[in-house]
């Protein structure tokens, strides 16, 4: 009767082993698709954002939002996305930059990168889109890139050509 004890007790100690093992094969695997899922759901939020420019852009011709509240009030967005990459879920709004008007032709545009928090300091700001304030690297690669805060979403976006990014407090090259 001992000697049947000890052997389950084997048993049992083996049959917890392999589930461990299994769990740590699972679980990479797990994680890898949850970062998938967002991804898309952040390119996915990031392209609603730009139609709700393209909306207020045909209400409004020759003018852009100057607050994400005025393009829910307009009916261009119908809620407030959260930036699925970030823990605080706020995204970095991009604005045309100042660049923009002396870019030469045929070289990409400059865009201005603003932080949420900082946006309010903006004087007559002009919401051309969003973008991910994660920095963290992504699984897909996306118009090319391969970090979030390069995931640009903004109206009037050639994915062929990258914009120049300029963020908030650095200066413009010429």
């Amino acid at each position: 009767m001992k000697k049947r004890k000890g052997y389950m007790l084997i048993i049992l100690m083996m049959a917890v082993f392999v589930l461990s093992i299994g769990l740590l094969v699972a679980v990479p695997v797990w994680e890898t698709q949850i970062q998938r899922e967002k991804e898309e759901e952040l390119i996915f939020r990031g392209k609603q954002f730009v139609e709700a420019v393209r909306l207020y852009q045909l209400k409004n011709p020759g003018t852009f939002p100057k607050s994400f509240d005025e393009l829910i009030e307009e009916r261009c967005l119908r809620k407030l996305f959260k930036d699925p990459m970030s823990e605080q879920g706020e995204w970095n709004v991009i604005l045309p930059s100042l660049g923009v008007a002396r870019a030469k032709k045929g070289s990409p545009q400059k865009v201005l990168v603003v932080p949420y928090g900082a946006f309010p300091s903006i004087e007559n700001p002009q919401i051309i889109g969003v973008v991910s304030s994660s920095t963290k690297k992504s699984i897909k690669i996306y118009h090319g890139q391969e970090n979030y805060d390069t995931w640009l979403f903004y109206y009037g976006q050639d994915p062929e050509k990258m914009p120049e990014i300029v963020y908030y407090g650095e200066e413009e090259k010429d």
